[in-house]
């Protein structure tokens, strides 16, 4: 994507916003660069402008403005999204609205067990300080020393504790929003059970930007896990994974807090990206489960991990696993799962899947897919890893080196998503739709889904300044 920058054009935005912005939060030129791409870097496109707003009025300012003079808003904040739902597609007429600066905790309200922050604020420092406190948000991402809340709400972020404490959307009471007008819809509560009609702030939740700039959020707390434990298990095949998760279930109930698996392949690649990273166990079983367990108070997390194992080495579920004796042992543990993602980056270009079936069709769902791929594509490697609990599968493919990669790419997801629908699942499951996955999510939308989707992005921005072509591409006429 390249831009030919209307100079005229932009001179008009900077003399629009020149009385609400100071010149170092219009940016412009090369300075523009690290907003204008994906976070892999496969992608670099422009645009007329960056502006960088501190506060919810400067946004409303920069709304007003892009709306008169014609422009696209695409709202952007830690810039770790996987679907190119953050990267302008038409550079000379879209203006990218980094929240970076807005990163300020505004409230933490200990006996409400909520905190109020700005979209810009990373989520590690919405966990740090929390932490000071003694409260915790749940949301956990490979990604979390980067990405910034309004990422995570307008994507409706999962991660590795959803199974326990459910999708981003789950974790927020209240929201406050920028439409595309400028008019700041100011949806902020703290009430816990609040039934006075439609939801709105449901609808800015996971939307991508495309209905509103969301400035603010009030988010759900609960008490800091004061006890975790931790464990790397070795299993004969992925069909025990589900069954050891079931156990775990019934076991272990609601203090499980994360249960992702993974292939042998796994612990090569972290290592292929950290030559340190220490391995403490075989790596030669066709599966493998991170399991976690956390609580507070009276609860005795390391003994229930301890009898939980006991009974999954004694019905044959297990055939090998390390318990973390330490926090600094546990974050070596995960940064295994967190290696290996970068590991396949550092082999160059790849399919990334982001698919989820039901939970009981997991196994059968991965081993078709892995065989129509590994079937018609020779060579290519399958890495599929996920998050058991909540049914979402990483199944991602590694070209064969000899073959044309942007052909195999396609090719492999061609075949997945073939299977995906055999089991009647989803293409997202966490990451969202962006511009990368619109096209498949439009061919397979039904005609009164698609329908409402279109009736509601029209009513909220019938100028369609939000996010162009993110999610659904809308004609002129829609």
């Amino acid at each position: 994507m390249t831009n030919t920058p209307d100079t005229s054009l932009l001179q008009g935005l900077q003399d629009t916003l020149g009385a609400e912005l100071a010149a170092d939060l219009v940016l412009s030129g090369p300075d523009m660069a690290p907003y204008c791409r994906d976070w892999h870097g496969d992608v670099q496109s422009d645009a007329l402008a960056v502006l960088r707003p501190r506060d919810t009025a400067q946004v409303s300012a920069c709304m007003r403005a892009a709306a008169a003079m014609g422009l696209g808003v695409v709202p952007q904040g830690g810039r770790t999204g996987l679907v190119l739902g953050a990267v302008p597609d038409t550079p000379a007429r879209q203006v990218v609205l980094s929240l970076e600066r807005m990163n300020r905790i505004r409230r933490i309200d200990a006996d409400d067990f909520t905190a109020e922050v700005e979209a810009g604020v990373v989520l590690q420092a919405v966990k740090d300080n929390l932490a000071q406190a003694g409260l915790f948000f749940p949301l956990a991402l490979g990604a979390q020393g980067s990405c910034q809340i309004g990422g995570n709400l307008s994507t409706n972020a999962g991660g590795l504790n959803v199974l326990r404490y459910g999708m981003t959307r789950d974790l927020v009471l209240g929201l406050e929003v920028v439409l595309p007008d400028g008019r700041v819809l100011d949806l902020r509560s703290r009430l816990r059970k609040d039934n006075r009609g439609i939801d709105l702030k449901q609808l800015f939740i996971g939307a991508e930007g495309t209905l509103g700039v969301i400035t603010a959020a009030t988010l759900k707390l609960g008490p800091l896990p004061e006890q975790t434990a931790t464990a790397l298990l070795a299993l004969d095949r992925l069909e025990d994974a589900m069954a050891l998760f079931r156990l775990a279930r019934r076991q272990c109930c609601d203090l499980m807090s994360a249960f992702e698996f993974m292939p042998p392949l796994a612990f090569t690649l972290a290592q292929e990206a950290m030559p340190d990273l220490t391995i403490p166990m075989a790596t030669d079983a066709p599966a493998y489960v991170l399991m976690e367990l956390s609580g507070s108070g009276l609860v005795d997390v390391a003994t229930l991990m301890e009898r939980f194992l006991e009974l999954a080495f004694s019905e044959g579920l297990v055939r090998d696993g390390v318990i973390a004796q330490s926090q600094m042992q546990a974050q070596g543990l995960w940064l295994i799962r967190e290696g290996m993602n970068e590991g396949q980056a550092r082999r160059g270009r790849h399919l990334r899947t982001d698919v989820s079936v039901p939970l009981s069709r997991l196994p059968e769902f991965v081993q078709a897919a892995e065989a129509a791929v590994t079937a018609a594509l020779p060579g290519a490697v399958c890495v599929s890893y996920g998050h058991v609990g909540d049914g979402n599968v990483h199944l991602n493919v590694l070209p064969a080196p000899e073959g044309d990669a942007d052909h195999q790419i396609e090719a492999a997801k061609k075949l997945i998503y073939q299977v995906l629908a055999r089991f009647d699942g989803s293409i997202s499951a966490e990451h969202g739709i962006g511009r990368l996955k619109r096209a498949d999510f439009q061919d397979a939308l039904p005609d009164t889904q698609r329908d409402v989707l279109v009736a509601i992005r029209r009513a909220i921005d019938p100028a369609q300044v939000m996010n162009p072509n993110c999610q659904l591409a809308l004609g002129a006429g829609e």
